[in-house]
């Protein structure tokens, strides 16, 4: 096969429409060269990270437009936009499988070119990691009408599945699918380098982990628990622990 050809063509010329419009001869030479690799992982490396950050422009710029739709009240604007974070932060988190293909000694020599960075100073990331606090002000002040109802309302004693809850819990998922992300991430890091390494110690990996144990909107995790001890009493007989014998 020959090899320069196909590099050739996938490069394209760029001066067709859809290549105008989207730029392609820009973002396919946001990659290095084929000669320019430490090896060939490095391309899916690239690509990989490259596309997350795409994902989260495309996350923080849709929480903007939702932040503006929940002042406004536009529920079923804000429900919709919503779904479209959520399955853009599915696709973070599948995509990450592909790096799993590459073996720990090639990330290795693609770690020694990327020195002490680390998806820490992602500029979407840190973007991401703020956001949620205005959202959250935002919620409270239109859907908990600056504090005149609560959670425990909402969930539980007027519940009604109305707008209020809806738009909690699809913060909540926000929450959760960014936690699964990061959980992903963390196995990834255990794959390709480990975390038990004397040479990580102090360094992002620690801040990884206890990013794990964060969450952005701790009112609605805790809503959760607080019904469950609320309703504890009405779960029935509390019974002996089943003893399971070894069979004759």
């Amino acid at each position: 096969m020959n090899r320069e050809k196909y590099l050739e063509m996938m490069r394209g010329a760029g001066d067709l429409d859809y290549e105008i419009y989207l730029k392609t001869k820009d973002l396919l030479a946001c990659q290095k060269e084929p000669e320019e690799l430490c090896n060939p992982d490095e391309l899916q490396f690239m690509i990989v990270h490259q596309v997350e950050e795409l994902w989260m422009k495309l996350i923080a710029t849709t929480l903007l437009d939702i932040d503006d739709e929940m002042a406004a009240k536009n529920t079923y604007k804000v429900l919709t936009l919503f779904r479209r974070v959520h399955i853009a932060q599915e696709m973070m988190t599948s995509q990450l499988t592909l790096l799993e293909t590459m073996s720990p000694k090639d990330y290795q020599e693609i770690r020694i070119l990327l020195g002490n960075g680390s998806g820490q100073e992602s500029p979407g990331f840190r973007v991401m990691l703020k956001m949620p606090d205005d959202l959250w002000k935002t919620y409270v002040q239109v859907y908990l009408e600056d504090g005149k109802r609560t959670l425990e309302q909402i969930y539980d004693s007027e519940y009604t599945h109305g707008e209020a809850y809806m738009v909690a819990e699809a913060l909540a998922e926000f929450d959760e699918q960014f936690q699964k992300f990061r959980n992903a991430h963390m196995q990834l890091i255990y794959r390709s380098i480990g975390v038990a390494a004397n040479s990580l110690k102090g360094r992002p990996v620690e801040i990884l982990q206890s990013g794990l144990r964060h969450k952005f909107f701790p009112e609605l995790w805790q809503v959760r628990a607080d019904m469950t001890d609320r309703w504890g009493g009405n779960y029935g007989k509390v019974r002996d622990k089943l003893e399971i014998k070894p069979d004759a």
